[in-house]
């Protein structure tokens, strides 16, 4: 969603002082935030990655996984519907050229002190308008806030804890106080939360599910929907934001549509049959051996590497550390070794993925070599409450280790095995045992059939270790709320990161996310040095301690072995059928499709190629 990546402290440009107190005498009005920079573009028409000429009119068709329930993606509540973010504007526009940056939206400018962000006032625009025609007010966005604070999921709730109280100021003026003398990451998240209409939900539940539209002042509506099946949205020709900068080229298709597919297999022979338009591809041997089809040879469909410049999202085999044997760290760095990337590469993935050795890959967050003196000057007050594999690990030049690719993993499953020797375990009739005798039983759960063809490997040398491994299938519906509750031993998961982090990393990783139901701390990390050093994330004042302080948290993630990172890649592979086009310039954080337009020429002879086929 456009709102829904959070960022962290900033350094702004003085526009114009307000005059007020002078205990308010840091006080600066902007119609911009930045973070650690000076926006590239707060003079410009449009943004560059867009096309102010692109022509509207057409549709896209994507598609999406399993089944939906719900359109309300803010109360956490069943299957959320993809696309609602076209229902809703937020406060500010995110920059997808510059991390951090935000341009005006609802809000036409900002007030605080950016030495002392303790609030943040929003000036919004008098013109914003929901789609029925009723202005966007101050007492919108307080209404909704208050939603969110009170009736969201534990997760959004933990996003907004520093926020305090808001008071409306004016009716276009409302004032967001913050608990935390100095929290301009909270500027950030807050600017970038949908806004819901009071009059509307004064009279609706939050908190159930619904698949009755909703009103909002985004650039769609919604047109249909087929209750878990599709939905479609319609631009909103009277939409009030479209001639503001960061919309300009923006919002071309006429219609955007999603169609839901109950496995990859049926969705990619649903997209080769043209029943969707635009696919992104996340299975590599699809992706480098079944692009073959009479459409691709023929021109009709386009394949398309986007090299971004973001983290790669962190794709891991997850222990749940609530259990046994997983809260033993020492079981956990054993089982480190029996996962064989090398083989796995070469073997099924065509080489086209990197091993990931960070949880922020792909960026200047992650860590590397031994610690710097900055990141040894952060972790030097935990190394004493580490447990001394962690403490050990931390200090080192750290990596995963590394196979020849053979298949065999020999030398690797050799060193688990010391380990597992050296923690207690021992081996009775070839199987491994705890201290009481107890065979070690582990079971993945799963609820995609393709992620067992990747998990088989690691389960064979699990059991070549003496370990009872199985894997559990279960439906998409079962498999996220036993997510939600934490009952599993282990998981296969994907975790998204950021250039700016701040205080989503709470939820994936502090101690009070590990007990909340329905948080993303999987792994159950409950860890006071963690803690800390999250909490210097969030309070980072400059791009340098922001960097120095993530790549601490990162090395303490990794000597924890928490997860097993697996791999990734630096890129998106999409798919499309040959009509669209794109702005010359691209985006360096996004495949910007939101900038993508309909070339007619195209799409005629794409719809002449569906009548002779």
């Amino acid at each position: 969603m456009r709102f829904a990546h959070l960022f962290k402290t900033f350094r702004l440009i003085w526009l114009a002082p307000l005059l007020v107190s002078s205990s308010w005498a840091a006080l600066i009005t902007t119609p911009y935030i930045a973070l650690h920079s000076q926006p590239k573009y707060a003079q410009a028409k449009s943004l560059p990655y867009a096309n102010p000429q692109a022509p509207k009119g057409g549709t896209l068709i994507l598609a999406a996984d399993g089944s939906f329930d719900n359109l309300n993606s803010m109360n956490g509540k069943g299957n959320v519907t993809e696309g609602g973010n076209y229902i809703f504007d937020s406060l500010l526009s995110k920059s997808l050229d510059e991390p951090g940056v935000y341009y005006p939206l609802l809000a036409e400018k900002v007030s605080f002190d950016p030495k002392k962000t303790a609030f943040i006032i929003f000036h919004l625009n008098p013109k914003a308008r929901f789609s029925n025609g009723q202005p966007v007010t101050a007492q919108d966005v307080k209404y909704s806030f208050e939603l969110f604070q009170t009736q969201s999921n534990f997760g959004l709730q933990m996003y907004l804890a520093d926020l305090n109280r808001l008071e409306v100021l004016s009716p276009l003026q409302v004032k967001m106080h913050f608990k935390s003398g100095h929290n301009p990451e909270m500027a950030m998240i807050v600017a970038q939360m949908p806004i819901y209409s009071k009059q509307e939900w004064q009279k609706r539940n939050f908190k159930e599910l619904t698949l009755k539209p909703m009103l909002g002042s985004g650039p769609y509506v919604i047109e249909h929907i087929d209750a878990g099946r599709s939905i479609s949205y319609k631009r909103n020709p009277r939409y009030w934001g479209k001639d503001l900068m960061v919309n300009r080229g923006r919002y071309n298709f006429d219609r955007i549509k999603y169609r839901y597919y109950r496995s990859p297999e049926i969705k990619f022979e649903a997209f080769k049959s043209g029943q969707f338009t635009l696919h992104e591809e996340k299975q590599v041997n699809r992706w480098v051996k079944d692009y073959q089809f009479p459409a691709v040879r023929q021109g009709q469909v386009q394949r398309y590497r986007f090299q971004h410049h973001n983290p790669i999202p962190t794709q891991s085999l997850i222990f749940n550390t609530r259990r046994q044997p997983f809260a033993d760290i020492r079981f956990r760095q054993a089982l480190s070794f029996a996962y064989d990337f090398e083989w796995l590469n070469k073997a099924m993935f065509y080489g086209e993925y990197q091993r990931l050795n960070s949880f922020f890959s792909n960026s200047e967050l992650a860590s590397h070599g031994r610690p710097s003196v900055q990141e040894l000057h952060i972790l030097k007050p935990h190394l004493k409450q580490l447990d001394p594999v962690q403490r050990q690990a931390v200090l080192q030049d750290w990596k995963y280790p590394q196979s020849d690719a053979s298949g065999f993993n020999r030398n690797n499953l050799l060193k688990a095995r010391q380990l597992l020797l050296k923690a207690g375990y021992r081996y009775q009739q070839g199987k491994l045992v705890n201290a009481a005798g107890q065979p070690v039983q582990i079971e993945f759960l799963l609820h995609q059939a393709e992620q067992q063809r990747d998990l088989m490997p690691y389960l064979r040398h699990l059991k070549r270790l003496g370990i009872q491994a199985s894997i559990r299938m279960v439906e998409t519906a079962q498999y996220y709320e036993r997510l939600r509750n934490y009952q599993f031993d282990m998981i296969v998961d994907t975790m998204p990161q950021s250039l700016t982090p701040g205080q989503e990393q709470k939820q994936f990783w502090g101690s009070q996310a590990a007990t909340q139901p329905g948080n993303y701390n999987y792994a159950g990390i409950r860890n006071p040095a963690i803690d800390g050093v999250i909490q210097q994330v969030t309070q980072a004042q400059n791009r340098e301690q922001l960097v120095n302080s993530t790549r601490a948290l990162d090395r303490l993630l990794r000597a924890g072995y928490y997860h097993i990172l697996t791999y990734g890649t630096g890129e998106y592979w999409y798919a499309y059928w040959n009509m669209y086009q794109q702005p010359q310039r691209k985006p360096k954080l996004s495949a910007g499709i939101d900038y993508w337009w309909v070339d007619a020429a195209k799409a005629r002879h794409v719809a002449d190629y569906f009548k002779q086929h």
